[in-house]
């Protein structure tokens, strides 16, 4: 399949590509290091789709991923671009437990985050930061009362539940 080609089909609605693309990624017929490589030349919507197969993807398989994935998203959650910065962090959240040791300045990205002004922007961090809790590892020490200051700020029910839920968890 040739990305270009299949990103300029207009007869492909948007949950279609998304799907096709995850499928594909899945099934080895798209390599990651491919769609990330074009996903990085186009305009915001075209890779905010690429990072959503991508996210789909590692929802049913965190394994396709490697470190260089970590890196490339740790990099885009600091992009202006709300779905952007949304996908990458439930990308985050769905492979955070593969790179326990490599998510420093993915957390401090994350963390700049969570005061966006998008709901769905917060909640997507607040999912990434709460499996990043969940994997109990040094981190946790700085970002326990982080989050715990989050829960009081945060107005937003759903964006809530998920530091509680992530923090009762972790107390068990």
């Amino acid at each position: 399949m040739e990305i270009e080609k299949f990103f300029q089909g207009k007869s492909i609605k948007l949950k279609g590509r998304v799907a096709i693309l995850g499928a594909r990624l899945l099934n080895g017929d798209l390599s990651l290091q491919l769609l990330l490589e074009y996903a990085d030349k186009q305009k915001a919507v075209d890779k905010a789709t690429c990072l959503e197969a991508i996210e789909y993807a590692t929802k049913k398989n965190p394994a396709i991923s490697d470190s260089t994935l970590l890196v490339y998203l740790t990099n885009v959650l600091k992009g202006s671009e709300p779905r952007i910065k949304w996908e990458s962090a439930k990308i985050v959240g769905n492979i955070a437990k593969l790179f326990p040791d490599q998510l420093k300045q993915t957390i401090l990205n994350l963390l700049d985050n969570t005061r966006h002004s998008g709901t769905v922007v917060r909640w997507a961090t607040a999912y990434a930061l709460a499996e990043i809790i969940k994997l109990k590892t040094d981190q946790n020490d700085f970002l326990i009362p982080e989050v715990e200051l989050l829960c009081e700020l945060e107005e937003d029910n759903g964006v809530k539940k998920k530091y509680l839920d992530a923090l009762k968890k972790i107390k068990k």
